[in-house]
């Protein structure tokens, strides 16, 4: 599995690179905050929403802890997509939240 840091991954978005975030925690968490851009999809409901998703894009993976981040980018990887997991989740998180 891909893993990338929360420091590298603050520095793409300050360069300006476009990313597809996908935040797998639940509503309640993201609701005190979230990487500007990330998409919510719970781990939960990450199979159910597989339509949503574009196998030609690389999708970076974010939870609280890089627990659940990371069992979503196992799931995604089996189906065929490209992920990313952000080592550390939110918890190591230092740079700007919406």
């Amino acid at each position: 599995m891909k893993e990338i840091s929360p420091k590298e991954l603050e520095q793409l978005l300050a360069n300006g690179e476009a990313l597809n975030i996908i935040d797998v925690r639940e509503t309640d968490e993201v609701a005190e905050g979230k990487i500007p851009g990330a998409v919510n999809i719970p781990l939960g409901l990450i199979e159910f929403r597989l339509n949503e998703l574009d196998k030609e894009k690389e999708y970076v993976m974010v939870c609280r802890s890089g627990g659940r981040s990371g069992r979503a980018c196992k799931f995604l990887d089996s189906y065929g997509f490209k992920t990313v997991n952000m080592a550390g989740g939110m918890l190591a998180w230092a740079g700007i939240i919406e």
